[in-house]
C-alpha cells in the first residue's frame, strides 16, 4: 500500500494545508416526544473530512474526491491524519499528474515514506 498526504491551497492565506481530526464529531438526537440522552463520538472518514473543507480551500472538495477515487481512496489514519492510499506507485504518479492537470498548484499529493 502506498500512501500520500493530500495538500490543498488555503482560501484565506494561499499556503498548503491539510485537514486533521482534532476530536471526533459528537452526534446526538432530538426527539419530538421524549428526551434522548444518547450521544456518540465518531471520527469522519476521508471523504467526509475533505467535504468539510468546502469554502476553506480554493478548489471544490467534491471534485477532488472524484479525482482521487479514480486512482485510490481517501482515509483517515489513527482517527487524525488524512491520507490517500493507492495500490501501486504508477497509480500514485498518475494521481499526481491528474491533480496537477485539473487543479494546477491548488492541490497536491506528497508521498509518505515508510519509516
Amino acid at each position: 500500500m502506498i500512501r500520500g498526504k493530500l495538500w490543498f491551497r488555503c482560501a484565506a492565506m494561499h499556503d498548503p494545508v491539510t485537514p486533521v481530526m482534532v476530536q471526533p464529531a459528537l452526534i446526538g438526537w432530538e426527539a419530538k416526544e421524549r428526551r434522548v440522552e444518547l450521544q456518540i463520538e465518531r471520527a469522519f472518514n476521508g471523504e467526509e473530512l475533505v467535504r468539510r473543507m468546502k469554502g476553506w480551500v480554493t478548489v471544490d472538495p467534491q471534485k477532488t474526491i472524484e479525482v482521487v477515487q479514480r486512482f485510490g481512496r481517501l482515509k483517515v489514519l489513527d482517527d487524525r491524519e488524512l491520507v490517500v492510499e493507492v495500490e501501486r506507485m504508477e497509480d500514485f504518479q498518475n494521481l499526481q499528474k491528474a491533480l496537477h492537470e485539473i487543479f494546477g498548484q491548488e492541490v497536491d499529493v506528497e508521498l509518505i515514506r515508510k519509516k
